[in-house]
């Protein structure tokens, strides 16, 4: 049973209130003595996950009529007004439970389609309905831009787009000033008068009658879309429905802003990487290159590169610059920029080019190191010469043989005062791929380094002999072996590189 304390007096007059839908903080706000308050007069809840508990306003308009005398009831009985307040707190913490499961699985999703889908998915079942779409449209133009449905095919979205944008809810709400503004409740779509034919034939096609939309924005994060749910009959949210979703959506919009935010910046940091390294690779004759990059979420400064050099010969490097983002980026074109004069200059001696490289980071770049390994080839007398610096040993891929290259040992560069290393000579037979790959492709596995290079050795041993002539394919072969069920292209902290070399 509730405790109410003395300084609160409640009356027949608060079980009027309280049939009239009015919050039970108001009714005892209302009631309550004129002066200042006591502790504790009125329940005040925790917000919980960013959610206002606040109640909102009461439905009526004009205040009740004064009632007549009702006998007394006993506290317990039903319809005492200790019962109902229960009943009505009951109620706020069965809502606040909901907001807060609902608000936390959304803070779980760290992509941004994944939370379109959440918010859709939420928002029916708070409002009552079974099909919706979101339309992400920020503000400030620099996108991106993208329509999700739930319960909607693709086809039926397309339906949806060929209804003018000024009939639909979600393109008035997109086209006011700001974004904001009210619901657009449509209860009645089928014989709404004034509807757009077009969107009449729409609705009827796919089977809704009623929709409620909201806009995504706040004041902070600004205008960034609207969403939009279905009815299959004629219906409209209730009050404590609206405000329940008014609640969700304006903590899901602010999830939203950060997801956009982390999502521009990997597009950018993508984007540098992309164009720092080779749009494609040279045709020398006597071999095939094929080349694949996976790049993770805050960028990396893995890199790739293949540059012919005189008299036919072709120089192969794939390297590694530690850390990640914007400064791992720029360091990583600065190295594969002076490794190209390097190999220009002096590319038949691995040793040397490697040696001026480590020369350079140590003076210009101290605080960071990198693995490199830079390979110079003979396609015409199938003869590779190459160095490594820290760097994971090729993986020569036969008919007869599928094994690692033997090379020397040797720190990363910039850890070593003075660097100097053994080259290492070996001849691929004709029709044989030689693999090189940065280590990013070993650690996304999550084995440890001598699993991950089992791993490597099987998927390079299990080629199919169809695919075996195309280097393209056997990098992907071999990607997609290696980490499987997505790993290639899940977010990682790590880059991966191939690069593959088939002699003829």
């Amino acid at each position: 049973m509730l405790d109410i304390p003395s300084s609160v007096r409640v009356d027949v007059e608060a079980l009027l209130a309280a049939q009239n839908h009015m919050g039970v903080c108001d009714a005892i706000e209302q009631y309550a003595p004129v002066g200042k308050p006591d502790t504790m007069t009125a329940p005040h809840f925790p917000k919980v996950a960013g959610i206002d508990s606040t109640v909102p306003p009461p439905a009526h308009t004009v205040a009740p009529a004064s009632p007549a005398p009702a006998p007394p009831s006993s506290p317990g009985a039903p319809g005492a007004p200790g019962a109902l307040i229960q009943d009505r707190l009951a109620g706020w913490v069965s809502d606040l439970t909901t907001l807060h499961e609902l608000t936390e699985r959304l803070a779980r999703t760290a992509v941004m389609d994944d939370a379109l889908h959440e918010v859709l998915r939420a928002g029916a079942a708070l409002v009552g309905a079974r099909r919706g779409l979101v339309v992400l449209e920020p503000a400030d133009g620099l996108g991106p831009d993208t329509t999700v449905g739930l319960g909607l095919a693709r086809a039926d979205l397309g339906h949806i787009e060929t209804v003018p944008r000024g009939a639909t809810s979600y393109g008035r709400i997109l086209d006011r000033s700001d974004g904001t503004g009210e619901p657009e409740v449509h209860a009645d779509l089928l014989s709404e008068d004034g509807l757009d034919p077009r969107h009449r034939e729409v609705a009827a096609r796919l089977g809704y009658a009623a929709s409620f939309a909201l806009p995504l924005a706040t004041e902070a994060a600004g205008r960034l879309g609207a969403a939009v749910w279905l009815y299959d009959e004629p219906a409209e949210p209730v009050e404590r429905q609206r405000h329940l979703v008014g609640l969700y959506t304006r903590y899901a919009t602010e999830h939203f802003a950060r997801l956009l935010e982390l999502e521009r910046a990997r597009t950018k940091s993508r984007t540098i990487a992309e164009e720092l390294l080779p749009p494609r690779l040279p045709r020398v004759a006597g071999v095939q290159l094929a080349a694949r990059h996976r790049t993770g979420p805050r960028g990396g400064g893995d890199w790739y590169d293949a540059l012919p050099l005189p008299e036919g010969a072709l120089g192969l490097t794939v390297g590694s610059v530690t850390g990640s983002g914007a400064s791992a980026v720029a360091a990583m074109g600065r190295l594969r920029a002076s490794l190209r004069a390097y190999a220009v200059m002096e590319g038949e001696d691995p040793v040397a080019v490697l040696s001026d490289l480590e020369l350079l980071l140590r003076l210009t770049e101290p605080a960071r190191s990198a693995t490199a390994l830079f390979a110079y080839c003979e396609p015409a007398l199938r003869k590779v010469v190459l160095a490594g610096a820290g760097h994971s040993p090729p993986l020569v891929i036969g008919e007869r043989r599928t094994e690692f290259v033997e090379t020397s040992l040797s720190a990363p560069l910039g850890m070593l005062a003075c660097w100097e290393a053994p080259s290492v000579e070996f001849s691929p037979e004709p029709g044989e791929t030689v693999l090189l790959y940065t280590d990013g492709l070993l650690h996304r596995t999550g084995d440890p380094m001598d699993r991950a290079f089992a791993r490597l050795h099987a998927a390079a041993a299990g080629v199919p002999r169809t695919i075996r002539d195309d280097p393209g394919a056997i990098a992907d072969h071999v990607l997609h072996t290696v980490l499987p069920g997505g790993l290639d292209a899940a977010d990682s902290d790590e880059d991966v590189v191939l690069l593959a070399a088939r002699f003829e």
